[in-house]
């Protein structure tokens, strides 16, 4: 599995407002420095009936739920149905899809949350991108920088020209609790990754990652 196209990762087209955005990379990893920009380009354009501009550059549907303890900053769209619930900090850059459900005290920069997604509890993710129905169990994280600073690679062997870049989740994969996805890992649709497991490279369709080297196909039940 040499590279990940973002066509394996992200099916249906009304997953997420984002979805032409994203799919018009070869590669997913590519849109992480252009997500300020998309989010400019779209939030101008956003029906005035459906979203409040409720400060410069902050879009927030009309049928999405803030709590007055949520702190979000520019630029951002928050899709209908969505949840910032209390003490969440959106730090910029960032588009929370329809239904998502954005917890206490979970941290967001430079992200796409996909449709129905749930990171529910004391969550970060930065410099990353969640499918359609993934969920981060209590206190899992996603890490977005290598300890020497280094541009990020995929799989080990494809440098992203990315100092930051987290990683790469696709459709209905589940995070257990206390789980860190480590930079440039991509957890591919319905993959699942066992709670507290420490997640390098590439988890793939269907699978369960229990421990590095323990990674088993889901079976049919």
């Amino acid at each position: 599995m040499e590279k990940i196209r973002t066509s394996e990762l992200f099916g249906d087209e009304n997953s997420s407002i984002a979805y032409d955005f994203i799919k018009s990379f070869e590669y997913p990893w590519q849109a992480l420095p252009r997500i300020r920009e998309y989010i400019l380009s779209l939030g101008k354009k956003l029906s005035k009936e459906e979203y409040d501009e409720v400060e410069p550059e902050v879009w927030v549907a009309k049928g999405a739920r803030v709590e007055k303890s949520a702190l979000i900053c520019a630029p951002a769209i928050i899709c209908d149905g969505a949840q910032i619930r209390h003490c969440a900090y959106i730090r910029g850059d960032v588009i929370v899809g329809k239904g998502v459900v954005v917890g206490n005290s979970t941290e967001l920069k430079n992200c796409i949350l996909f449709d129905g997604v749930q990171v529910p509890h004391y969550n970060y993710v930065g410099d990353s991108i969640l499918g359609r129905y993934a969920h981060m169990g209590a206190g899992s994280i996603i890490s977005n920088v290598r300890s020497d600073k280094k541009n990020v690679r995929v799989l080990g062997k494809t440098d992203t020209g990315l100092r930051k870049f987290g990683a790469i989740v696709g459709d209905n994969v589940e995070i257990g609790c206390g789980a860190v996805l480590n930079p440039g890992t991509i957890v591919c649709r319905g993959a699942r990754v066992y709670p507290l497991a420490l997640v390098r490279g590439c988890v793939p369709q269907n699978h369960i990652y229990k421990r590095e080297g323990d990674v088993a196909k889901i079976c049919a039940e």
